[in-house]
C-alpha cells in the first residue's frame, strides 16, 4: 500500500506539468533501458536479469506475464501514459509469442482504448538482423496499422525515425472535444482540469459546458469513467 500511495503522489505531480509521458513496456531484455538511455542519454541501470529496471522513474516496465499480479502497482504507472512504446526484441526466435504476452497484460490493465490510439512498437536489435531480414523488418513496419519503428538501441540506428513517430503521434492526437457535466460532477471536472487543458467553459444553471484539449488516451478514460458513474 506503501508503494501504490506513493507512486500515486507521484502521477499526480507528473499531471500538473504540462508534457506528455511516454511509458517503454516490453518484455524482460527488450531493450527498454538501452533505448531510454540513448533516447535522453541517461545512464539507467541495464542488466540482464529479471525486475532490474522496474522503477518507474524510467517510464521502462518489464513485463513477464506469470508475475503481473506481484508487480501490479509498478505496471499502474503504465495506465497514466499518453503514448505507449512498446519495445520488441526482434532477433528473438518468440518475439511473436512476447508481443501477445505483453498485449494481454496491458488488456488486463483495461488499456485497450488507449492502445488503439496511443501505440508505438519498436522492432529493436536490427543490428543483430541480416540484411534480408532487416528488409522484411521494414517492409512489416511500413504494411503496419499502427506506427512500427526498426531500430538498433545500442547503435541508435532509428531513432530519429522513432523520435520522428512519437512528435507525430503526440501532436497529431492532440484534440479539443465537448464535454458538458452537471454542476454536482465535482469529481470529473477536477479530473479534466488534472488530465486536460480547458479552453472554454460556460457554468449554467443545470449544466457545464466545456471545451477541453485532450490527448485520445485521456479521452478514452475519461470515458470509461463515465460509463462507470452511470
Amino acid at each position: 500500500m506503501t508503494v501504490q500511495r506513493t507512486r500515486t503522489l507521484h502521477r499526480r505531480a507528473r499531471r500538473r506539468v504540462p508534457y506528455p509521458v511516454i511509458a517503454l513496456v516490453g518484455y524482460t531484455n527488450a531493450g527498454k533501458s538501452t533505448l531510454f538511455n540513448t533516447l535522453t542519454r541517461a545512464q539507467t541501470v541495464v542488466a540482464d536479469r529479471l525486475f532490474a529496471t522496474l522503477d518507474p522513474t524510467m517510464r521502462g516496465l518489464d513485463l513477464p506475464y506469470e508475475l503481473v499480479a506481484a508487480f501490479r502497482a509498478t505496471l499502474e504507472e503504465v495506465c497514466e501514459a499518453d503514448v505507449i512504446v512498446h519495445v520488441r526484441d526482434v532477433h528473438h526466435a518468440d518475439s511473436e509469442a512476447q508481443k501477445e504476452d505483453v498485449h494481454r497484460v496491458l488488456h488486463e490493465l483495461d488499456l485497450a482504448d488507449a492502445l488503439a490510439v496511443g501505440l508505438i512498437e519498436v522492432f529493436n536489435k536490427i543490428d543483430l538482423l541480416s540484411h534480408q531480414e532487416r528488409m522484411v523488418a521494414a517492409n512489416k513496419a511500413e504494411r503496419a496499422n499502427v506506427p512500427m519503428v526498426p531500430v538498433s538501441a545500442l547503435s541508435g540506428d532509428g531513432c530519429p525515425d522513432l523520435l520522428a513517430a512519437l512528435d507525430q503521434k503526440l501532436s497529431a492526437s492532440d484534440r479539443v472535444i465537448d464535454i458538458t457535466i452537471a454542476p454536482d460532477e465535482g469529481a470529473s471536472l477536477a479530473w479534466l482540469y488534472d488530465h486536460g487543458e480547458v479552453v472554454e467553459r460556460h457554468d449554467e444553471e443545470e449544466a457545464i459546458r466545456l471545451k477541453v484539449r485532450l490527448l485520445p488516451a485521456d479521452a478514452a478514460r475519461f470515458a470509461k469513467r463515465r460509463q462507470a458513474e452511470a
